[in-house]
């Protein structure tokens, strides 16, 4: 794989239009290499670009077409262009192939509503019994929590969440209290003073961020901005923080990260971020950074990209803790796999948040979940608004949009708005009694969670 030795180094400096063009060169001549064809779609999909790793994952199933691997592979790329249907029958071959992975099951439950005439719930009980990987087992569980959901059946389908959850858990090294260390240093560092300091950003018009905690409505927010024809998303990446860490050069951990960002030259830090999306090829006016956890760079975007838009999403924080805590994240959140864990994660938040609105007043807009599904089309012309944007119905028709959506909810987005999964939590009371005890004890007033 000499070829793309230097694809990753690329991508990590930021240089995406560069590793894309290195990426097609070597596409062009991969013949009938099925093993450099995969690498290929991995690649593509670390840059964004779903539809070319599809291509490439094709391909490759054409000259391997039993290798469950790059069959999953291709399924998870067509998951995030919207062709759920053959993406679920590419799964179903891969668990008749391997009927011991646990992500395959995972990922078919997520792409359709299980009725009590179509489900695998008796299929994947078999499976966790002969699950043999810790993985495999976690992800099977959450695969049954999913099921008997929908199934209307909230005991089981909470058993087995929670034995997910908790084997998850038992995975990781994580501790929550440094993240809430770090969210309260970043509240302390980008003080006010600091804040109202005259800040020579990069004045590039254009960028728009989509924030919040996960599973809060982001990606039905990032649909409906870049469903206006001024708009293009460029989904959940994380040039912001590399650009970031790159100009802060090497840091003594998170502390000694936060300490070096509030020096760095503002124009600098915005350009280096300009630069690095402008590789993903968007053509709109207008590009869309979905990615969450953006919300602990709040001060540093403002200084930096001074005409940047920001929309902050907001949810009811026992439907908002639950919906963290029933979805199995591949990469980050650590927090959500324990329900006190995720009730400090969402209390920390929420005073950063409460901080940025105090040092930045007007800058964010914030939109809760509840009013946006409830009252669609006054709070889409707020949002498209807040953009600078002219109205287009289209933003009503999100639900049409083809762009690629790779994150949990890209099933979801792709149908008209509803309000089913406002006060979800409520099914799970009394499972859920540990996350409302504890954020009450970490200050919140109980009647927000009634």
């Amino acid at each position: 794989m000499e070829q793309l030795g230097g694809v990753a180094r690329l991508i990590r400096s930021g240089r995406i239009g560069e590793a894309l063009a290195r990426l097609t060169a070597i596409e062009a001549d991969a013949g009938g290499d099925g093993v450099l064809l995969q690498h290929l779609g991995e690649y593509y999909t670390h840059c964004g670009k779903p539809a070319d790793a599809a291509r490439c994952y094709r391909r490759a199933v054409t000259l391997t077409p039993d290798d469950p691997g790059c069959l999953y592979n291709l399924a998870t790329a067509l998951i995030a262009t919207g062709q759920t249907a053959e993406a679920e029958g590419l799964l179903d071959r891969v668990i008749t192939l391997n009927p011991g992975d646990g992500d395959a099951w995972q990922n078919r439950s997520t792409l359709r509503r299980q009725t009590p005439e179509a489900n695998h719930v008796d299929g994947l009980i078999e499976a966790v019994a002969r699950a043999r990987a810790a993985p495999d087992e976690v992800a099977l569980c959450y695969a049954l929590a999913k099921e008997y959901e929908d199934l209307g059946e909230a005991g089981p389908s909470f058993d087995w969440l929670k034995r997910g959850a908790d084997r998850r858990r038992s995975l990781l090294s994580y501790r929550v209290e440094a993240d809430v260390a770090a969210m309260a240093q970043i509240a302390d560092v980008f003080d006010a003073g600091l804040m109202a300091q005259p800040a020579a950003g990069c004045a590039e018009s254009g960028p728009i961020f989509v924030l919040g905690l996960p599973r809060s409505g982001t990606t039905l927010v990032d649909r409906i901005i870049s469903s206006h024809s001024a708009a293009e998303s460029l989904g959940e990446i994380n040039d912001f923080a590399l650009s970031l860490m790159r100009l802060a050069g090497d840091a003594a951990g998170k502390g000694d990260l936060i300490r070096r960002s509030a020096t760095l030259d503002p124009a600098a830090l915005g350009r280096a971020y300009i630069d690095s999306t402008a590789g993903y090829g968007a053509t709109a006016p207008m590009q869309i950074d979905k990615t969450p956890v953006n919300f602990l760079y709040i001060g540093l975007i403002a200084r930096a990209l001074p005409n940047a838009r920001i929309v902050h999403l907001r949810r009811h924080p026992m439907d908002s803790g639950y919906a963290l805590y029933k979805t199995l994240f591949r990469m980050g959140c650590p927090y959500s796999y324990d329900l006190k864990d995720i009730a400090a994660y969402l209390l920390a938040h929420r005073r950063l948040m409460e901080h940025w609105r105090s040092v930045l007043p007007g800058r964010v807009l914030d939109v809760d979940y509840e009013t946006l599904v409830t009252d669609q089309e006054a709070q889409s012309r707020r949002i498209i608004d807040h953009c600078g944007l002219d109205w287009q119905d289209a933003c009503l028709r999100f639900h049409e949009n083809a762009s690629p959506a790779a994150t949990a909810s890209a099933a979801q987005v792709r149908q008209p708005i509803h309000a089913k999964s406002v006060g979800l939590w409520r099914r799970y009371g009394e499972h859920l009694k540990p996350l409302a005890a504890a954020l009450v004890a970490g200050g919140m007033d109980p009647a927000e969670l009634a």
